[in-house]
């Protein structure tokens, strides 16, 4: 689920970039996979996992993440990256720190309206979302860039955690509670998320993204989920061995038109 989740953010920002250079059916690919990645194979392992629970379990899911998050793991990375002399890093995860804070309250507030039926659902946080083009990584700590991606997983792993939750929200009827859960997951994508990604220089030329999408792809279609799939049928898990080796052969197909449209480009 960190690969999907991860791969869908991504990708995302893969199809900006694409569409910024002109090449409207290499955006298209992008978004088509992002979708598969978050909406098929994310949301299937999510539900064989039993990711998702009721709106309370969901609720404090949430709200332990972002304690972390927002206690712990942003502010030793925003202070170490201030010792190592990234500056513009360790504003990004001062400021990343408070939001987390603020999503954190909103789901306790949310929490409670749940266990009590009194009050009202905070209504969704405001995205400002970040433009992310091609472009060197902005950082020159190694210790900053392996925190980025550690946050980066982090973020994608939230915004797809918090897409299921909305959705669960929405079967049990409780709508304000998925636009709370769908606004949250639109600022950990394209704000925090996009926000690391710029600082990281993840996103390339769209040669070079089409590139890192099919090691990518190629390793999830040959090594990570054949032996997933291969684990699971020992320890008896039928179905997820049946997932994992249908996710293989979609990743391979991910990777085979990645490699079609990379060869169509001058």
């Amino acid at each position: 689920m960190h690969g999907e989740a991860y791969a869908y953010a991504t990708y995302s920002l893969f199809a900006d970039q694409a569409r910024t250079q002109g090449l409207p059916s290499v955006q298209r690919l992008f978004q088509r996979t992002a979708g598969v990645e978050l909406g098929e194979h994310f949301a299937e392992e999510a539900r064989l996992s039993g990711l998702a629970g009721s709106d309370a379990a969901n609720l404090q899911a949430a709200m332990a993440g972002e304690a972390y998050e927002s206690r712990t793991m942003y502010p030793t990375f925003a202070r170490q990256a201030r010792q190592d002399g990234d500056t513009a890093a360790a504003d990004l995860f001062s400021e990343i720190a408070k939001d987390e804070k603020a999503h954190h309250d909103a789901f306790a507030k949310a929490l409670d309206v749940v266990r009590t039926g009194k009050g009202t659902v905070p209504a969704p946080p405001t995205v400002k979302p970040v433009t992310v083009q091609a472009g060197a990584p902005r950082v020159r700590a190694a210790r900053t860039r392996q925190n980025l991606d550690t946050a980066m997983h982090g973020e994608a792993l939230a915004s797809a955690k918090y897409t299921q939750f909305a959705k669960a929200a929405t079967a049990h009827g409780n709508p304000a509670l998925a636009r709370l859960f769908t606004g949250s997951a639109a600022v950990e994508l394209r704000e925090h998320f996009a926000g690391e990604a710029r600082l990281a220089g993840i996103v390339a030329r769209t040669r070079q993204n089409l590139t890192t999408a099919i090691n990518g792809e190629r390793y999830e279609s040959r090594i990570m989920y054949p032996t997933y799939a291969r684990q699971a049928r020992t320890a008896g898990d039928i179905k997820a061995a049946e997932l994992f080796t249908h996710n293989a052969t979609d990743e391979a197909g991910h990777a085979r038109a990645f490699q079609n449209a990379r060869n169509q480009l001058h």
